[in-house]
C-alpha cells in the first residue's frame, strides 16, 4: 500500500515516514517546508536505505494535490500537514482556521476524486479541553479547547465524523496525540522547532546545551506531588509506531473511530528535569516562574483503547524520551 503524508517532513511525519518504510509500506511525502526542511525526509532515506518522492506544494492547491495524485496513486493518507503552535494560534485565530480546515476540505476532496478512502488525521489531546476528571478517555465529552490550535484540531474531528457518517465506505481514524518527546536513536532526525520552542524538552535540550540561559518552570505550587503541572510524554518513535498500527486498522475497517496515543503516566516538569539532567549527566539550568494563564494542573491518557483495538501500546520510557532527545541535540545544535 502506497501512503500520502502530509506534512510528512515535520517532526512526527519524518519518524512516521521511516516506521512505515521498515513495515513494507510506500510512502510519498507533500509539504510546503512552512515548518520543516527537506534534510529530514533525505534522512530518512540514509535511515531506511529506501528512496520516496517528496513534493514541496501546499496542499490547500487542489490542482497540485491532484497532479500528485494521478502520478502517484497513493490508496490512503495520513494527514499531518498544519500550523501546530499553540501560542501563535491565540494571536493569529484567522490564519490557523483557514489555513487547518482548508486543507483538510481539499484533501478530502481530491481523495474521493481519486478512490483513496482511508485516511488517519493528527489530531491532539488539546480537543478535550479542561477536564476535572483524570486520566483522559476517548467517551468523554470535549468540553472547550483553550486556543485556536485546538478548536482548528475539534473541528477538523467533527468534520471527518460527519465525512464518514456520510461516506460508511471510507475508514477514518482519528488520533489523539498527548505531548511527543525524543528523537530517533540514530540522533539523525529529530524536533526542530522554528525559533524560541514552545514545548518543553527542546527547551530543556537548548537549556542543557547553553543555547537559552534558563529553562523557565510555570508555577510550583499545583495540586501535584512535587508542584509542577503533569503531562503525559510519549516518544515520538512510540507515536510513529502508533501511525503504523493506524493504516493496518484502516485497511481492514471502514468507519470512523478515535484514539488517545499516550503512555498513560503523567511526568512533572521538574521530573523531566531531573530525570534528562541524570540519565544525560548534564545540568538544565532553570528557575520557577509565575503560572501561564490556561495552563491545566495535569493532563494525562488512558491508552486502553489504542491497546485493545490497535493492538499498539507505548514502548519506551522517560529515560528513553531523555536520552535520544539529548543525543539528537548534540549532534544537531542548529538543527538540520
Amino acid at each position: 500500500m502506497k501512503i500520502l503524508l502530509t506534512g510528512g517532513a515535520g517532526y512526527i511525519g519524518t519518524h512516521t515516514c521511516i516506521e512505515l518504510l521498515n513495515a513494507g509500506y510506500d510512502v510519498v511525502v507533500a509539504d510546503n517546508f512552512c515548518n520543516s526542511q527537506p534534510e529530514s525526509c533525505k534522512r530518512a532515506m540514509e535511515i531506511t536505505c529506501k528512496q520516496f518522492p517528496v513534493y514541496e506544494l501546499d496542499i490547500r492547491d487542489q490542482a497540485k494535490l491532484e497532479a500528485l495524485f494521478e502520478k502517484e496513486k497513493p490508496e490512503a493518507a495520513i494527514h499531518f500537514a498544519g500550523l501546530k503552535a499553540v501560542g501563535e494560534s491565540v494571536f493569529k485565530p484567522l490564519e490557523y482556521y483557514e489555513n487547518n480546515i482548508d486543507a483538510t476540505f481539499v484533501l478530502l476532496r481530491v481523495m474521493e476524486k481519486f478512490g483513496a478512502k482511508k485516511l488517519v488525521f493528527s489530531s491532539s489531546a488539546t480537543v478535550y479541553g479542561e477536564q476535572e476528571v483524570m486520566p483522559l478517555v476517548e467517551t468523554m465529552k470535549c468540553t472547550g479547547c483553550t486556543n485556536p490550535y485546538g478548536w482548528t484540531k475539534y473541528m477538523i474531528e467533527q468534520i471527518l465524523r460527519d465525512y464518514g457518517k456520510a461516506h460508511p465506505d471510507w475508514s477514518i481514524v482519528l488520533l489523539r496525540y498527548f505531548n511527543p518527546v525524543g528523537a530517533h536513536e540514530s540522533g539523525m532526525v529529530g524536533e526542530n522547532p522554528n525559533g524560541i520552542p514552545n514545548n518543553l524538552m527542546p527547551r530543556v535540550t537548548q537549556a542543557a546545551l547553553g543555547k537559552i540561559e534558563k529553562l523557565g518552570v510555570f508555577g510550583d505550587d499545583y495540586p501535584t506531588p512535587d508542584g509542577t503541572c503533569l503531562r503525559d510524554y510519549i516518544h515520538v518513535v512510540d507515536l510513529a509506531k502508533g501511525h503504523v498500527c493506524a493504516i493496518r486498522y484502516a485497511a481492514e475497517n471502514d468507519g470512523c473511530d478515535v484514539f488517545n496515543l499516550g503512555t498513560g503516566v503523567g511526568y512533572s516538569v521538574l521530573a523531566i528535569i531531573n530525570t534528562f539532567e541524570r540519565v544525560n549527566n548534564v545540568k538544565v539550568p532553570h528557575e520557577i516562574a509565575p503560572r501561564r494563564p490556561g495552563d491545566a494542573a495535569m493532563a494525562y491518557s488512558n491508552p486502553e483503547k489504542a491497546a485493545r483495538v490497535l493492538h499498539w501500546k507505548a514502548e519506551k520510557n522517560l529515560e528513553d524520551m531523555c536520552r535520544d532527545s539529548w543525543n539528537w541535540q548534540q549532534k544537531n545544535p542548529n538543527g538540520y
